[in-house]
């Protein structure tokens, strides 16, 4: 980490910490057994989490509970909640045990999150404009999605060396919907509690776990789709590149030739910005740029002296002929 990165992570945990302990100070439960049951329920739902194909990270149904709890609980309980079962889930991560720092962060990230979403539902500027409940669910969950996600974007974009709104918008934009989701289970479940009792809101933890497998279920096929797309592209690479080899081979002038280029063309590429997309197509064009030779008479391309008007003109050929067998393979990426 840079120093930029540590002081970044440092000023969220000490921020996370200080709110944590000022919300604390205004503890007030007026139904424990209330509280413990949805600790236990968020808890238990800091279990349930898939991980994202193509990024760092992973989606849980934590959000749906912590959210649950900044309405119908106390900001400290709520806080309480959410850090705990952050913690939890930290320390439940048996595949890549994460390091004291990073505990601290997602725990500093969290209270943050929590304090700033408990702020605005119980704002009292939006009670004062008489906004809807389901309108202030909806602006919570926002203010829910912008607060847990940007610290996160943040410390990847300054880890990575990477600009911040790109990393935010390849890692995370996509989950909007998700938490719009979540805020109609939450909004549904308080209702429930309003008019039934809050045990009966408890008939909601089926369709959140439903929730939960439809998305481990479709991200599950999305991640074998993609392994199965990595090995056919890495597939089509080696053949493209053994038949560049098989034409290098040709021109005993130019030994390395092939791999210098390529190695060329995709740091140039990496200088000016070129996306993991775009670098894979100019891969393969840096492959198959002397795919034209093969039209080209051998004696000619192998003649250690110089060439000839008549064999130089025979030469020039091959970038056309090239390029015109490459127009009939039609690469997704041009």
């Amino acid at each position: 980490m840079s120093s930029i990165a540590k002081i970044y992570v440092a000023a969220i945990v000490a921020i996370g910490a200080a709110v944590t302990l000022m919300e604390l100070t205004r503890w007030e439960s007026p139904d424990f057994l209330r509280f413990f049951c949805y600790l236990a329920l968020a808890i238990g739902a800091s279990r349930l989490k898939v991980s994202l194909p193509g990024i760092t990270g992973a989606l849980s149904v934590l959000f749906i509970f912590i959210l649950f709890a900044i309405v119908e609980l106390s900001l400290p309980e709520a806080l309480l909640i959410g850090c705990s079962a952050i913690l939890m889930q930290c320390l439940w991560n048996y595949r890549q045990r994460p390091k004291w720092h990073q505990v601290l962060f997602n725990l500093g990230s969290m209270a943050i999150t929590v304090v700033a979403a408990g702020a605005v539902f119980h704002s009292g500027l939006l009670i004062q404009w008489r906004l809807e409940p389901a309108l202030r669910l909806v602006v919570t969950a926002t203010v829910f999605f912008l607060m847990n996600t940007f610290p996160v974007a943040g410390a990847i974009a300054l880890t990575e060396r990477r600009s911040l709104r790109r990393v935010w918008r390849e890692c995370y934009t996509w989950s909007f919907p998700y938490y719009l989701l979540g805020a109609i289970i939450v909004g549904v479940a308080s209702a429930v509690n309003r008019h039934f009792g809050w045990q009966t809101a408890l008939l909601a933890i089926p369709v959140v776990y439903l929730v939960y497998r439809s998305y481990y279920l479709y991200l599950g096929r999305m991640e074998d789709e993609k392994k199965h797309a990595e090995e056919m592209a890495a597939l089509h690479l080696r053949t493209i590149e053994a038949l560049a080899m098989a034409i290098e081979a040709k021109d005993h002038t130019t030994q390395d030739h092939l791999q210098r280029v390529q190695t060329y063309a995709v740091e140039v590429g990496k200088e000016l910005g070129l996306d993991e997309s775009q670098l894979e197509a100019l891969r393969a064009a840096s492959v198959l740029h002397d795919i034209g030779k093969l039209a080209v008479p051998e004696h000619i391309i192998s003649k250690p002296g110089k060439l000839t008007r008549e064999e130089f003109e025979k030469m020039k050929i091959h970038p056309v002929v090239g390029a015109e067998i490459l127009e009939r393979v039609r690469f997704p990426t041009r």
